[in-house]
């Protein structure tokens, strides 16, 4: 059956925009459901072919009537820290993939695209990974056809992973890091959001999972190096032991705005990394020919740049 309509939860986020851009480059209908249907507008409205809609996805009957008549879900919901209520791992991670399903089932949607974590499983070590693993054995089970997709830490222009570390390089001469050695293969939003897209209509992907990473394994500690030489900043980053990284994470976890928990210092003592190659013959960019450009937009420099740019324009 020719697929004309996809739902898309989570489209507003990171990787959802640029998800819902290339569906809709596609020529597929999108249906976006948010919560904060403006402040969602503001990220898609230029896409013709993409309508958002006030969903709480929490709740059934909103969520079997968001699904109704379409012909594939993607989900990409997924929290970083557990919060309460909606925002809990086990609400967020396990309960709302499993609603979803049920959802597919009783409107007779086939196909469906979840997100997971690498390294994500029920016995894993930190109660992030334990419920995406949960959340990965529940969608197998649903009778789908579903494919799950497993991406390493994701980076570009808007991500949370390399603009908080070059926050902290602007505030701080010297970076006590915890985890320095936990590694990382971070992929590209544009590579993921490209494979979700290719395996849609891709049957030989139904049943299957993907793990995504970049081309290249890096420390925690070179990532943070990277980002300051980005910037143009020297920085010594002094690398905590494993006693001393676990309560930096702890006091961090009582910030109103939570850096580091707990559970991430559990999570990374598993290596995002994998071995395998990159899905549906894309070839993945490279950290290093990427960052640089919005990183860099973040220097004094940059900003005098695209000012004399914009008064050379008028």
């Amino acid at each position: 059956m020719e697929m004309t309509t996809v739902c898309v939860l989570g489209g507003s986020g990171f990787v959802g925009r640029h998800i819902c851009h290339l569906l809709a480059a596609e020529g597929y209908r999108v249906r976006v459901a948010t919560r904060d249907r403006e402040r969602a507008k503001e990220q898609l409205i230029l896409l013709p072919t993409v309508d958002v809609e006030t969903v709480d996805v929490h709740d059934f009957r909103q969520l079997f009537e968001f699904v109704r008549g379409a012909d594939a879900v993607i989900n990409l919901v997924g929290v970083l820290h557990d919060g309460r209520g909606s925002r809990s791992f086990q609400a967020a991670h396990v309960e709302l993939p499993r609603e979803v399903a049920a959802a597919c089932r009783e409107c007779g949607i086939r196909r469906l695209l979840h997100m997971s974590a690498l390294n994500a499983a029920p016995d894993g070590p930190s109660a992030y990974l334990r419920t995406k693993g949960e959340a990965e054995a529940a969608v197998r089970e649903s009778g789908l056809d579903v494919t799950i997709f497993r991406p390493s830490v994701i980076f570009g222009r808007d991500d949370t992973f390399l603009n908080l570390f070059a926050m902290l390089v602007k505030l701080a001469p010297v970076l006590f890091l915890a985890c320095p050695g936990a590694r990382f293969q971070p992929v590209f939003v544009e590579d993921v959001a490209a494979a979700f897209v290719k395996s849609l209509e891709d049957l030989a992907s139904i049943g299957k999972s993907y793990d995504l990473c970049g081309p290249k394994v890096y420390t925690l500690r070179e990532l943070v190096e990277f980002v300051a030489r980005s910037l143009g900043r020297r920085r010594l980053v002094i690398g905590l032991n494993d006693t001393l990284s676990y309560w930096q994470a702890f006091a961090m976890e009582l910030l109103p705005v939570k850096l580091m928990t707990r559970d991430n210092y559990y999570s990374m003592k598993a290596d995002s990394v994998c071995s395998c190659e990159f899905p549906f013959g894309i070839a993945p960019a490279a950290l290093e020919a990427v960052a640089p450009s919005y990183l860099g937009q973040r220097t004094r420099r940059a900003r005098y740049d695209q000012f004399r740019a914009g008064r050379n324009q008028r």
